[in-house]
């Protein structure tokens, strides 16, 4: 008998279980609170929509089913209009409408109502096709445009609402981090799983926990170091501090449009975060390696892979002057250099030359922290 219990135990909890949502079978009243207070209740109201956007058609229930209908209804005015300003603003840096969160009337205008309007007509007509759409927009003559601001504009249009030029703003929090792990072959491209804990400071949870039994912070060394950003754990109460330095959301609230700050505390996290000096070094290597560790050459490619571009000669002139610096300084410090190789998980093999590694994983760091390599160009 005991076994049996055993096995129904183990069949029936080990079956992974899904929330489903239903109607009930009796509609519940539901009325106006008097000035918000729960225990003033005034007059009933019945479940319905603004038919001033669009009248709810008969054939479709009064239920979250119909609701889900009548949003993506053809001759619904806002829904393709909102969901095609979302990717422009992700794509351009903003929006056709500014206000990506406010489409009311305290929103702002479009700038370009024609377009608005014809991207969200073409939407729906394509099935909604959300690839075909972030493809049309980034072939788009618009979007491949220089980014450089034209002087005569430079006054006239300085936020580029009359999109003479590409977008340039700074990548978000997310994209920052994949990005140097991406360029030093590190990223992680497995897709699903649950979520991961990288690198954190130690007792940083200690600081925001309420509860005595909550688990502390516990990095996973094993398998969540190089994941991408999007499966980083994220605790309410205190978000991974890398990414809150560069705006991301603390996730106590919905936030459709971040800002978008410039803080010395910025380039503090790209010269000190344990993932980018890691991911620096990494990508010295490889460079090293791939020239048959002539610095020079490996300086031009690891320009290249973080700005897109070849380094001018007086940038090269400058970084090659910082490499001998700081081969030089190495050289004379082996602790410190040591010290520094260490940072990471990633081991470094020993018969490599150690000052060249380290002289260009700060060379590297100092490319990684100028705009053009972690601002979309």
């Amino acid at each position: 008998m005991e076994q049996l219990r055993t096995r129904e135990i183990e069949t029936i909890d080990t079956v992974r279980e899904i929330m489903v949502m239903s109607d009930f079978p009796k509609q519940r009243t539901t009325q106006v609170l008097e000035r918000g207070l729960y225990d003033a209740p005034g007059d009933p109201v019945s479940r319905g929509v603004p038919e001033s956007i669009l009248p709810w058609p008969d054939s479709l229930p009064l239920n979250r089913y119909g609701l889900g209908q009548w949003l993506i209804d053809p001759n619904h005015p806002l829904t393709s209009r909102v969901a095609v300003n979302q990717i422009w603003y992700l794509i351009f840096g903003r929006g056709i409408v500014t206000s990506v969160e406010d489409f009311g009337n305290q929103g702002s205008l479009p700038s370009h109502p024609e377009l608005l309007d014809w991207l969200a007509v073409d939407f729906v007509e394509n099935g909604w096709n959300l690839k075909r759409l972030i493809r049309q927009m980034v072939t788009s003559a618009t979007y491949r445009q220089s980014s450089v601001i034209r002087p005569e504009l430079q006054d006239l249009d300085p936020d580029n609402r009359l999109l003479a030029r590409s977008p340039r703003y700074r990548r978000s929090a997310e994209m920052i981090r994949d990005q140097i792990l991406a360029n030093s072959g590190l990223l992680n491209r497995t897709i699903g799983g649950p979520s991961v804990f990288p690198y954190q400071p130690p007792g940083l949870w200690k600081e925001a926990m309420t509860h005595s039994f909550f688990p502390e912070y516990q990095t996973d060394y094993e398998n969540g170091l190089y994941r991408r950003s999007i499966y980083t754990f994220w605790k309410r109460l205190m978000p991974p501090p890398n990414m809150l330095v560069f705006d991301a959301s603390t996730r106590s609230e919905c936030q459709v449009r971040r800002q978008r700050s410039n803080t010395p505390l910025q380039a503090l996290v790209l010269l000190n975060d344990p993932q980018y000096i890691e991911g620096c070094r990494q990508l010295a290597l490889n460079q090293l390696m791939a020239a048959d560790w002539d610095s020079r050459h490996a300086i031009n490619e690891v320009f290249r892979q973080l700005t897109s571009r070849s380094p001018t000669l007086k940038e090269k002139e400058i970084l090659e002057s910082q490499f001998q610096v700081e081969y030089q300084h190495f050289k004379k410090k082996e602790k410190e250099r040591d010290a520094y190789l260490s940072i990471g998980m990633t081991p470094v093999a020993g018969s490599i030359s150690k000052n060249d590694l380290a002289a260009l994983t700060r060379v590297t760091n100092t490319i990684m922290n100028s705009t053009e390599a972690y601002y979309k160009n």
